[in-house]
C-alpha cells in the first residue's frame, strides 16, 4: 500500500509541472541563498576604490629648522596617487554638506595645526598630529567601520611620513654635527700645523746639535792645542827645573871655588912675600886672569838678564794660571744651567773635573808666583855677582897694574891683596845667597811642573766633550724656543678642538628626550573621530536591515499558512475578492510591524529619532512586503513564492543594509533601485539614526508606489481569475433570480 501510494505521489509530481518545477527549484535554494551571499560579500574590500571619501585639507604648513614642511599637502598628494578609495578633495563646507547629503560615506579632515604639531617633537610638551575622521554612520554603518580601518591605514602612512620628516630633521642635526666635526677637523689641521712646526723645530734643534758637534770638534782641536801647549809648558818647566839643578850645581861649584879663592886670598896675604917673587910670572898671566874675569863678568850679566827673563816668564805664567783659574770659574758658572739639565753622574764628573782644574790652576799660579819671586832674588844675586865680578875685574886690572908696579910699590900690593880678600869674602857671601835662591827656584820649578801636569790632565778631561756643550748651549736654546712655539700652537689647537667638542656636547645635551618624546616618536599621529548621526552599536546599525528582512520573511510565512487564493465564500467580484484577502494580510502585517517595533523599542532598547514615525514606517514597510508576496504567490502560486525568495536574496545583497552598495559586484548593483528593501532600509536609517525625515518620506513614497503597483497587479489577477472562475456561476445566479 505504502509503495503504491509513493509511486502515485511521484507520478502526480512528475505529471504536474506546477508541482515539479517548485520542488526542483527548492533544491537549489540553499546554494542560491549561501552562494549569492558569499558571492556578494566575498571580498567587499576589493572595491574600496569605488567608495567616495571626502578629504578636507586645512593644514597651513609650518617651518622646522628654517625649512618649510607641508605634511597636509604631502598627504593629499600621496592620496591622489592612491587608489584605495574614491577620494574627493573638497573644501570644508562642501565636504560636510555632501557628507550629510550622503554623497560621501565619510570625511577625513586635516586640521590647520597638522604640520605645526609635527615640529613640537623636541619641545617639553610635544603635541601629536591630529587627523579628524567623520563618518556618516546613518548612511551606512559598515562604511564607517571600514573607514576606521582605512583611517588606521592612513595613520600608518602618515606616521611613516612624519617619521620620515623626523628622520630628515635628525639627519639635518647630524649634518650640523658634521659641520661641528668639520670645524674640529680644521682645528685638527691647525693642530697638525703646530705639530709640523714642532717637527721643524726638532729639525732645527738637530741642525744646532750638529753645529754643536762641529763646535765641539773645534773646541777639541783647541783643547788639543792647549794640551800641546800645556805639554810644552810641562816640558819647559821640567827643563827649567833641570837647568836650575845644573845651575845650582855650578853655583855650588862656584861657591866652592869662591871659598877656595877666599882661602887663597888669605894665603895670598901670607904669601905676599912670595908673590913678589912671582910678580913677573903673575904679571905675565894677569892679562889672562883679566880676560877670564871679564868673561865671568859677561856670563854673570847674561845670567842676570836670563834670570830677569825667567822672572818675567814666571810672572806671566803665574798671571796666565790665575786667568786660567778665573776662566775655568766663569766657564763653570756659564755651564751651571746646562749642568743642571745633565744626569747626576755627569754633573758629578764635570764638577770634579772643574775642581781639579781649579786646584791645578791655583797650584800653578802659586808655584809660578814663588818661582817668579825666587827668580827675582836670583836675578838680584846675579846682578850683585856681576857687580862683584866687575869689581873683581877692576881689582884684577889693578892687580895687573899693581903687579906692574909691584916692583915699585910693595905696599900697594899688600893693600890690594887686602882689598881682594875683602871682595872675595863678599863674593862668597853673594854666591851663597845665589845658591839659596837657586834652591828656592828649583823647588818652585818642581811645583810649576806639577801644576802644569795637573793642568794638562784637566785639559785632557775637558777635551772629552764636557766643555763643548757651552758653545752649543745658545743654539740649543734657539731650537728649544721653536719647540716651545710649536707646542704652544699645539696647545691652542687642542684647546679650540676641545671647545668645539664641548659645543657639540652642549648641542647634543640640548635634546630633551623623555617618555613624551618617545610616545611622540612611536605614535605621532592622533586620529580624532567626530561622527554625525552617531550609531551607538551594531544592533542599531543593522536594525534597518534585519527589521526589513524580518517583515519580508513574516509576509512570506503568511503566504504559507494562509491561503491567498481560495476565498472563504464566493466573491462578488475580483475587487471584493482582493479586499477580503488583503484585509486579512494587511491586518496581520500591521500587527507584525507593531510587535516588531515594540520589541525593538522596549525589549532591546533601541533609540530612534521619532517613535511614531518609526512605527508608521515599519507599517508601510510591512504592507509593501505583504502586497509583494500577495502578488507573486496569488498570481503564480508556489513559483511565486520561489520568485519572492529570489527577490529576497537579491534584496539582501543589494539593499546596502550591510556593506555599501559600491562594494558589491557591479552586476548586482543594477538591482538596487528596483527592489523595495533598498528604500525600506534607507528609510529606517533616517528615522532611527539620522533624523532626516524628509529623506525618510521620500523613501516612504517610493515604498507606497511599490505597494500601489503590487496592489494593482493583485487586483488585476483577482479580476481576471474571477471572470474565468466565477463569471458563469454569477450569470446563472442572476438568471435564477
Amino acid at each position: 500500500m505504502g509503495g503504491k501510494l509513493l509511486i502515485q505521489e511521484l507520478k502526480a509530481i512528475l505529471s504536474n509541472r506546477k508541482l515539479l518545477i517548485p520542488i526542483l527549484a527548492v533544491l537549489f535554494i540553499p546554494i542560491l541563498y549561501s552562494g549569492m551571499f558569499l558571492w556578494a560579500f566575498w571580498d567587499p574590500y576589493k572595491h574600496l576604490d569605488q567608495l567616495p571619501v571626502a578629504i578636507v585639507n586645512g593644514d597651513k604648513g609650518a617651518e622646522m629648522d628654517g625649512e618649510a614642511i607641508e605634511l597636509g599637502n604631502d598627504f593629499v598628494k600621496k592620496l591622489k596617487e592612491s587608489d584605495e578609495f574614491d577620494f574627493h578633495f573638497v573644501q570644508k563646507d562642501e565636504g560636510y554638506k555632501k557628507l550629510k547629503d550622503q554623497d560621501y560615506y565619510l570625511l577625513v579632515e586635516i586640521p590647520e595645526s597638522f604640520s605645526r604639531n609635527a615640529t613640537t617633537l623636541l619641545n617639553e610638551n610635544p603635541e601629536k598630529l591630529e587627523l579628524k575622521y567623520v563618518p556618516n554612520e546613518s548612511y551606512n554603518f559598515l562604511s564607517s567601520q571600514i573607514g576606521e580601518t582605512a583611517v588606521a591605514r592612513i595613520k600608518v602612512s602618515l606616521s611613516e611620513k612624519v617619521t620620515e620628516t623626523y628622520a630628515e630633521t635628525m639627519f639635518d642635526s647630524i649634518s650640523k654635527m658634521t659641520d661641528g666635526f668639520t670645524a674640529a677637523s680644521k682645528n685638527a689641521e691647525i693642530l697638525n700645523s703646530g705639530i709640523d712646526e714642532v717637527n721643524s723645530g726638532a729639525k732645527t734643534l738637530q741642525e744646532k746639535l750638529s753645529m754643536l758637534a762641529e763646535k765641539q770638534l773645534e773646541f777639541r782641536s783647541g783643547a788639543v792645542k792647549v794640551q800641546s801647549g800645556s805639554t810644552k809648558l810641562t816640558s819647559g818647566t821640567k827643563e827649567l827645573a833641570e837647568g836650575l839643578v845644573k845651575l845650582s850645581e855650578g853655583q855650588r861649584q862656584l861657591l866652592d871655588g869662591a871659598k877656595k879663592a877666599e882661602a887663597g886670598s888669605e894665603a895670598l896675604v901670607t904669601g905676599m912675600l912670595q908673590v913678589h917673587q912671582g910678580t913677573e910670572a903673575a904679571n905675565q898671566a894677569s892679562s889672562q886672569i883679566v880676560n877670564g874675569t871679564a868673561q865671568i863678568h859677561q856670563g854673570a850679566v847674561k845670567l842676570s838678564d836670563n834670570l830677569n827673563s825667567f822672572k818675567e816668564g814666571a810672572a806671566n805664567t803665574s798671571n796666565g794660571a790665575s786667568q786660567l783659574q778665573s776662566g775655568v770659574a766663569e766657564l763653570q758658572t756659564m755651564l751651571g744651567p746646562l749642568l743642571a739639565s745633565l744626569p747626576a753622574d755627569k754633573q758629578a764628573e764635570l764638577t770634579a773635573a772643574f775642581g781639579k782644574i781649579n786646584a791645578g790652576s791655583g797650584e800653578v799660579a802659586s808655584a809660578t808666583a814663588k818661582l817668579s819671586q825666587s827668580a827675582g832674588q836670583l836675578s838680584s844675586g846675579a846682578g850683585q855677582l856681576a857687580v862683584k865680578l866687575d869689581e873683581l875685574n877692576n881689582g884684577q886690572t889693578k892687580l895687573q897694574q899693581s903687579l906692574e908696579k909691584l916692583s915699585k910699590a910693595g905696599g900697594e900690593l899688600q893693600s890690594g891683596s887686602q882689598q881682594l880678600q875683602a871682595g872675595q869674602t863678599e863674593m862668597t857671601a853673594g854666591i851663597s845667597q845665589v845658591s839659596a835662591k837657586l834652591s828656592e827656584a828649583k823647588e818652585g820649578a818642581g811645583k810649576l811642573a806639577g801644576g802644569a801636569e795637573s793642568l794638562s790632565n784637566g785639559i785632557t778631561q775637558l777635551e772629552d766633550g764636557t766643555a763643548a756643550l757651552a758653545d752649543g748651549a745658545g743654539q740649543l736654546a734657539d731650537g728649544s724656543s721653536k719647540i716651545t712655539s710649536g707646542t704652544s700652537k699645539l696647545a691652542e689647537g687642542s684647546k679650540e678642538f676641545k671647545e668645539k667638542l664641548d659645543d657639540a656636547k652642549e648641542k647634543a645635551s640640548g635634546v630633551k628626550a623623555d617618555d613624551k618624546t618617545f610616545n611622540m616618536m612611536a605614535s605621532p599621529v592622533k586620529v580624532e573621530k567626530d561622527v554625525i548621526n552617531h550609531v551607538p552599536n551594531y544592533g542599531t546599525g543593522f536594525a534597518p536591515y534585519f527589521l526589513s528582512l524580518g517583515l519580508f520573511v513574516g509576509a512570506l510565512m503568511l503566504s504559507i499558512v494562509y491561503p491567498l487564493r481560495e476565498p472563504a465564500v464566493t466573491p462578488k467580484n475580483g475587487f471584493s475578492w482582493f479586499i477580503g484577502k488583503f484585509g486579512v494580510l494587511a491586518g496581520a502585517g500591521i500587527i507584525q510591524a507593531l510587535i516588531a517595533s515594540a520589541i525593538l523599542l522596549w525589549g532591546l532598547g533601541i533609540k530612534v529619532q521619532n517613535v511614531p514615525l518609526f512605527m508608521l514606517f515599519a507599517i508601510i514597510t510591512s504592507l509593501v512586503f505583504i502586497t509583494l508576496i500577495q502578488f507573486f504567490v496569488t498570481s503564480l502560486g508556489d513559483p511565486g513564492r520561489f520568485a519572492a525568495i529570489i527577490i529576497l536574496i537579491l534584496q539582501l545583497t543589494t539593499s546596502a543594509g550591510t556593506f555599501p552598495l559600491e562594494l558589491i559586484p557591479a552586476q548586482l548593483q543594477v538591482f538596487n533601485s528596483f527592489l523595495p528593501m533598498t528604500y525600506s532600509v534607507q528609510g529606517f536609517k533616517e528615522v532611527i539614526s539620522s533624523g532626516n525625515f524628509v529623506f525618510m518620506w521620500e523613501n516612504a513614497y517610493v515604498l507606497l508606489g511599490f505597494t500601489a503597483v503590487f496592489i494593482a497587479g493583485t487586483i488585476g489577477y483577482f479580476s481576471f481569475k474571477y471572470k474565468r472562475s466565477y463569471s458563469a456561476f454569477s450569470s446563472k445566479g442572476k438568471e435564477n433570480v
